[in-house]
């Protein structure tokens, strides 16, 4: 229920800036074409629109099609320089307020030293910015030096042209404060580009809200896996906390290999969630002590499609699932369920592959106790080119044994 209550208010949202930029687009178009008049003023207006609707598009687009794919941090940074742009400022700053330290700290800059992007923290109605903040009204400074909120502050020195300070607001409470700078070519800022600016700034608050609401989405299916993945350790007392013990190793295999941040996420994921599919096989398959049947076996294998076919649905988790999927397959070929070989697997596969066996070998199974690490690196090497990649199996051995070596160690202190 929840799901689809914030997947609701996502598209409400989206449909609501939809509809406003295209009124904002028609009522260009309403008016004439400022090409055939001859009125400089009016031509540089609609120039400034025309930056405006780019600014709202491409801020719009990453709430839309980057939810889920963009930092928060890169969202801000996007929404800054948007702003920056839009009136030829080479200076502003995002503050953004930390509930926790109850202070407003910069999250995006530009032109700001970063000595000040690190050490600036303003309490609410302190300075310009607090008092923004706090009161939810846009504050204009024209001479900083003057003005005694401003002065004093860390930046003062390098931050001396006028300024505009714009509370970032969500249902009319602030989260944070957008900062832009004067250009030093020019005297002031225009009503239009404080108009602009505060277009700018709401939509950068409204799709931050929706950001935010597709990552209360995704932390709610991944709690929700997570807990089909604790389940399925418990129904195989023998696995115990494979999943947890997979998810740590795939973590630490994927920055060895220098995987990019966003792959490690993935695999991290496919290796807690790589057995979810057993949800479907009969526990007393599962627990079997004896050597299973051709049927049993057949049964066994279709925990990779199950697995898929659970988490395919969930867009975020969409990655995921392929490596689910192949999680089975043979680097020669010879694994189940499509046969696959050699960079047909998915790399994240390959990885969940050898983590997955190298876990099923170091425990207690119905039918045998664990093996020995000695055993168990031999079987690994044994693997290579056959069963697993020989890349993530050098790569894995070489990460095991410079634990084996620290473990061993400590155990002499």
């Amino acid at each position: 229920m929840m799901v689809y209550l914030l997947s609701g208010v996502i598209l409400a949202l989206m449909t609501a800036l939809a509809l406003l930029l295209s009124r904002l687009y028609a009522m260009k178009l309403h008016y004439k074409d400022p090409k055939k008049d001859k009125s400089p003023d009016l031509k540089k207006t609609w120039a400034k629109f025309d930056e405006l609707l780019s600014s709202l598009m491409v801020i719009h687009n990453l709430g839309v099609v980057g939810a889920g794919k963009t930092k928060q941090s890169e969202f801000f940074q996007t929404a800054l320089d948007n702003a920056c742009d839009l009136v030829n400022s080479s200076r502003g700053s995002i503050m953004v307020y930390d509930e926790q330290a109850r202070e407003l700290k910069i999250t995006a800059s530009r032109g700001i030293s970063r000595e000040v992007v690190e050490t600036t923290h303003i309490k609410t109605g302190e300075g310009i910015a607090g008092r923004a903040f706090e009161k939810g009204e846009t504050i204009f400074v024209t001479d900083p030096s003057m003005n005694p909120q401003y002065k004093g502050f860390m930046g003062y020195q390098e931050q001396s042209e006028p300024f505009i300070s714009i509370p970032l607001k969500v249902k009319e409470k602030s989260f944070g404060v957008l900062n832009i700078h004067l250009a030093k070519e020019r005297s002031s800022f225009s009503d239009y580009d404080l108009k602009f600016l505060t277009i700018l700034g709401g939509e950068t608050a409204v799709t931050l809200e929706n950001i935010k609401l597709y990552e209360s989405i995704e932390n709610f299916y991944l709690e929700m896996v997570q807990t089909l993945a604790r389940i399925i350790d418990a129904k195989d007392s023998y696995t115990g906390d494979h999943a947890s013990r997979a998810r740590e190793r795939a973590v630490r295999l994927a920055k060895e290999l220098n995987m990019p941040e966003q792959m490690i996420r993935y695999v991290e994921y496919a290796a807690l969630l790589h057995d979810i599919g057993k949800i479907g096989i009969d526990a007393r398959i599962l627990l079997k002590p004896g050597k299973l049947t051709n049927e049993e076996y057949s049964e066994i294998k279709k925990h990779p499609v199950i697995g898929y076919q659970i988490l395919a649905p969930i867009d975020f988790l969409a990655p995921v699932a392929q490596m689910v999927l192949y999680h089975q397959e043979w680097y020669n070929g010879m694994g189940y369920p499509e046969g696959l070989k050699g960079e047909e697997i998915p790399f994240g596969s390959r990885i969940v592959a050898a983590i997955d066996a190298w876990d099923a070998m170091r425990s207690d199974r119905p039918y045998r106790k664990a093996l020995s690490r000695e055993i168990a690196v031999e079987e690994l090497k044994k693997g290579a080119e056959k069963q697993f990649d020989p890349k993530v199996v050098e790569a894995f051995l070489r990460m095991e044994e410079k634990e084996f070596q620290e473990e061993s160690a400590n155990s002499k202190k």
